[in-house]
C-alpha cells in the first residue's frame, strides 16, 4: 500500500493510469471490464478531462480499446512499459501474498 501511495504522489498521470489499469486487469476474471472515466478520475483525484486525455493517448498508441466504459487492454507489454516501475514490485508482492 505504501508503494501505491508513493506512486500516486510521485508519478505522472499516464504512469499512474497505466499501473492502475494493469492492476485492475490482474484482478478481473475477463476482459473487457467496465470502468467509467468519471469513476476513474475520482479514484485518481484528477479531473475527468485528464483521464480522457490519458485514455486517448493509450488508444492512439494501440495499448487499450475504450468505448463507453468498456475497457480492453490490447497491448499489455506496451502498457507495462508505460507504467511506473512500482507496478512490477506491487504485482510480485500481490502474487507472493495472495497467489
Amino acid at each position: 500500500m505504501a508503494l501505491v501511495a508513493a506512486c500516486d504522489r510521485l508519478h505522472a498521470i499516464p504512469e499512474r493510469c497505466a499501473r492502475w489499469l494493469l492492476m485492475a486487469d490482474d484482478r478481473m476474471a475477463s476482459q473487457p471490464f467496465y470502468l467509467t472515466q468519471q469513476f476513474f478520475a475520482r479514484l485518481q483525484g484528477v479531473l475527468r478531462a485528464t483521464v480522457n486525455k490519458a485514455f486517448r493517448a493509450f488508444q492512439t498508441r494501440g495499448l487499450i480499446r475504450y468505448r463507453r466504459g468498456r475497457m480492453t487492454i490490447v497491448d499489455r507489454p506496451g502498457l507495462e512499459a508505460t507504467a511506473c516501475e512500482y507496478y512490477k514490485i506491487i504485482r510480485s508482492d500481490y502474487e507472493r501474498l495472495l497467489g
